[in-house]
């Protein structure tokens, strides 16, 4: 999942060291829970919902599988993951102007304000 995480062309890590593996473990399990797209048995996408605040913490897809619907269902699946729990908003932040913030309007979310000089906030309300 690193290896797709550090392969993306927009939202890079500027400190790829600021992301840790036991960061990734535990957002498998104790933080929240994370799913992966496979093709031929290798992972080719990722999401990771953290319960705690309701937010998605990560959503990459490797950057030459973009584009076939994988981002749409990790997700779907992350989201679904968090409205289960009894949340009524998901929220995540992505990088301004890109593919990602577009990405994330067109699935439905409403665009924030910035959270940072490099981040927008997004946030989804539960369809009662």
């Amino acid at each position: 999942m690193m290896r797709i995480r550090l392969e993306v062309k927009e939202n890079t890590l500027s400190n790829p060291n600021i992301i840790t593996r036991q960061m990734c473990l535990d957002y498998l399990d104790t933080l929240g829970r994370g799913w992966v797209a496979e093709l031929d048995g290798e992972i080719q996408g990722f999401s990771y919902a953290a319960h705690g605040d309701s937010s998605i913490w990560a959503l990459f897809i490797s950057p030459e599988h973009e584009g076939k619907g994988m981002g749409k269902v990790l997700l779907k699946l992350a989201v679904d993951y968090l409205f289960e729990l009894g949340n009524d908003e998901v929220k995540l932040g992505t990088s301004p102007n890109t593919r990602a913030d577009r990405f994330y309007a067109a699935q439905g979310w409403k665009r924030g304000e910035m959270k940072s000089a490099t981040e927008v906030a997004y946030t989804l309300s539960k369809r009662l």
